[in-house]
């Protein structure tokens, strides 16, 4: 009964979305902050974002909510790929890691086998690195 009734009030209303994520969970943090610091600058800022969050949420403008979180997504991205690409890199110890001095390119090539010739396939150049 309940669960029905709140689909019903839901249809038509945005959800949830990864910026509305983003937002609940820096609420979170900073309302565990202002627990500890008692600032109240942090508890009128965790207001508002819960304040945005919330109306984000119940919002029947979808096309405006979806360019929204668009944007936010174009924002993030690069910084998420950054992440994980750092993540990888630790965690490979077969191989090096080193840029194409050219066009930029990300290789890699097997550690240990002493000074050898790399060749870039995306702009054609030669070059030699250390392994």
């Amino acid at each position: 009964m309940i669960r029905q009734h709140f689909i019903r009030f839901m249809t038509g209303r945005y959800g949830m979305d990864q910026l509305n994520i983003f937002l609940m969970a820096t609420y979170l943090v900073l309302y565990l902050v202002f627990l500890f610091t008692r600032l109240w600058v942090l508890d009128w800022l965790v207001l508002v974002i819960l304040f945005v969050a919330v109306f984000r949420m119940l919002s029947r403008d979808l096309d405006r909510r979806r360019s929204e979180n668009t944007r936010f997504l174009q924002l993030v991205r690069p910084m998420v790929r950054n992440l994980h690409t750092f993540r990888t890199r630790m965690h490979d110890r077969e191989h090096r890691y080193f840029k194409c001095p050219n066009c930029g390119q990300q290789m890699r090539v097997p550690r240990g086998k002493g000074r050898i010739t790399v060749h870039c396939r995306t702009c054609g150049a030669t070059f030699e690195e250390k392994s």
